[in-house]
């Protein structure tokens, strides 16, 4: 039969030991609350800027109960610690986006590439609806209105590269299938790759409208 001693010892190691297993760093514990109270309006790349109070414990075993302003980022939560304290939390929980940024002030007609590019963190609040936010969004594309060094692009601000300009001479393709025709022709419009474009035919002097499939080269489909 198996000692009084020995049960107490193995009830101290059930009930003792896996507070100090469960103790978390207390910003990972605010973090975590601060995410669900955001919800799945939360981007998934948003990181979290979190104060404490002065003196605050770094770590506790859970949260028992958590506030928080989405607005401003102030929270106020009660943190277990491992010797069953509680303490009281107060401070901010900004939520943050990693945002591209140009390096240089660019100017329309500048085609962007990675060496243009920077990263700035910015409070989610200042994160408008039409702010690129992934650099691979911005990578290639033509600068439509200057862009201020170190300042978020918004989406008006760039476009598609332009491969025909308004005036240019352009070849006009048709093909549908059965029958391949070409003929020279001239763009009544800027277009970028797969955008529609007015042109003039040269040779029969009517307009049409066509797609830009590369540069010079627009195709009429019927």
């Amino acid at each position: 039969m198996k000692s009084f001693l020995y049960y107490v010892t193995i009830a101290l190691f059930v009930f003792v030991l896996p507070g100090a297993l469960l103790a978390e760093d207390v910003k990972t514990l605010i973090e975590e609350r601060a995410r669900d109270k955001f919800g799945a309006e939360l981007p998934d790349n948003a990181g979290f800027h979190i104060t404490t109070p002065d003196g605050a414990p770094s770590e506790a075993v859970m949260l028992s109960a958590f506030w928080m302003d989405r607005d401003t980022g102030r929270y106020l939560a009660n943190a277990v610690l491992e010797d069953s304290n509680v303490v009281r939390l107060e401070g901010l929980a900004i939520a943050t986006l990693n945002v591209p940024v140009p390096l240089r002030r660019m100017l329309p007609g500048d085609r962007i590439t990675d060496e243009d590019l920077g990263v700035v963190k910015l409070p989610l609040a200042r994160v408008g609806v039409f702010t690129v936010t992934e650099a691979r969004d911005l990578v290639g594309m033509q600068v439509k209105r200057l862009l201020t060094q170190g300042r978020p692009v918004m989406t008006q601000s760039i476009t598609k590269p332009v491969i025909i300009d308004r005036g240019d001479r352009i070849s006009i393709r048709y093909d549908d299938g059965l029958l391949s025709l070409s003929a020279p022709g001239k763009a009544l419009d800027d277009a970028h790759m797969g955008q529609e474009i007015r042109i003039v035919n040269l040779v029969s002097n009517t307009s049409l409208t066509g797609v830009a499939v590369e540069k010079g080269i627009v195709e009429v489909l019927r």
